[in-house]
């Protein structure tokens, strides 16, 4: 193993971290059930309203999630009050409300051609934001402590609030003035998978959020473990290789989107799709039986394509439905990514320490052999599609001989 840390303190260790992972449970929860019923809400509104104020509500949401940590801490008040901080801003939609009003904002104003690499420019953000603050955040708590990034946080979502609030053009063309609290925007959630416009977006709706979810709570669940991975025996990192790693997963987003770009100049989305998803899964492969660092290195590298899946199936998923039902829609995916967070945290969690005795990249290997069923899915899609729109062709072609 990779010993550290003297035995005495271990009892206490395992205690602090038992509390830790109980009330991380218990916020995390109650941000989502909470957020489920705001993000809902405020997602089919801002179809009517506009993406401003979906915007503007849960930035101000997660500064007042910010203000309450540092009162927290500054008081030294019980932890039950971060709770309180993470249901605040789960009300005014949190993190999820802003994922999915950027996401239907790019639908807003990008056509049909362009939409996948708007996305996925989209999402090569949070990559690079999520690059900068585990880097960032972790040197500075390091050199001053937890409390002072909290106040970065506080004056970035207010930034965000006064941009999204003043600077920002609105995108929903036709405006029109919607009551907020009505139970129609809950339907029209429900409206997009139980009656669609076409029949055959139903079953693809469906089909392709299936293949977002599996996809998702696979990243979820591995990026989770990479650390607890790197940390144990054979590899036995030291914090200066777990920090390139982390920068490898990160870099994943940027090359991701380079490839995607360069893919669709000669192959269609859904092909870009699936060779993403072959990178992922052969990546997950080889960290799985990883033994050395350069095996582990090597993985990551070719993780390289393994985010450009998920901005075609956001885009797929956003040219199923109407203009006016994009939030709705978003909405929908930010809930279902919300549940995948959950979902991998209980699923990868507990498979990882189960697994030890027999393998201990087994888990990587699980989400690899999980990630066939989208690779399966989206390629069914694309062949179902191709031959209906054959079909189609050639009929077209046969009516005026018959007439």
């Amino acid at each position: 193993g990779c010993g550290n840390g003297s035995a005495g303190d271990e009892p206490l260790r395992q205690e602090v971290e038992a509390l830790v992972s109980h009330w991380n449970l218990c916020i995390n929860l109650g941000g989502f059930f909470v957020g489920l019923f705001s993000v809902t809400l405020f997602g089919p509104w801002s179809d009517s309203v506009g993406r401003r104020p979906a915007l503007v509500l849960p930035a101000v949401g997660m500064a007042v999630q910010a203000a309450v940590y540092l009162l927290v801490m500054y008081l030294q008040l019980h932890v039950a009050y971060f709770l309180l901080g993470r249901i605040l801003s789960g009300l005014l939609g949190d993190y999820n409300l802003i994922l999915a009003s950027c996401f239907a904002y790019v639908a807003d104003t990008s056509d049909q051609r362009t939409r996948t690499f708007r996305v996925a420019v989209l999402e090569a953000c949070l990559g690079v934001a999520g690059m900068l603050a585990s880097i960032g955040g972790g040197q500075w708590r390091k050199a001053q402590g937890y409390i002072n990034p909290f106040w970065l946080v506080l004056a970035a979502s207010l930034a965000a609030a006064l941009y999204a609030a003043f600077c920002l053009q609105e995108s929903v063309k036709q405006r029109k003035p919607a009551k907020l609290l009505t139970l129609s925007h809950y339907r029209a959630v429900y409206r997009l998978y139980a009656a669609p416009e076409h029949p055959s977006s139903r079953w693809k709706l469906a089909l392709y959020s299936l293949a977002f979810f599996l996809l998702v709570t696979v990243h979820f669940g591995t990026k989770d473990l990479f650390v607890l991975y790197e940390l144990g025996s054979p590899l036995c990192w030291a914090a200066e290789l777990i920090g390139y790693g982390s920068a490898a997963t990160y870099l994943a987003y940027l090359s991701s989107l380079g490839g995607l770009r360069l893919l669709q100049l000669c192959l269609r989305d859904t092909w870009v799709a699936e060779i993403g998803l072959i990178s992922n899964i052969s990546g997950l492969v080889v960290i799985s039986l990883a033994t050395t660092t350069p095996q582990m290195f090597t993985g990551y590298g070719i993780l390289f394509l393994s985010m450009a899946a998920t901005p075609v199936i956001r885009s797929k998923l956003s040219k199923l439905v109407s203009e006016t039902e994009q939030g709705a829609l978003f909405a929908s995916v930010a809930c279902v990514e919300g549940l995948c967070s959950l979902v991998a945290t209980g699923v990868f969690n507990s498979l990882y320490p189960a697994s030890l005795h027999f393998m201990r990249g087994f888990p990587f290997l699980f989400g690899a052999i999980i990630l066939l069923i989208p690779a399966a899915v989206i390629g069914w899609i694309e062949i179902w599609d191709s031959n209906h729109d054959y079909n189609h062709f050639s009929d077209a072609s046969l009516s005026p001989a018959d007439g």
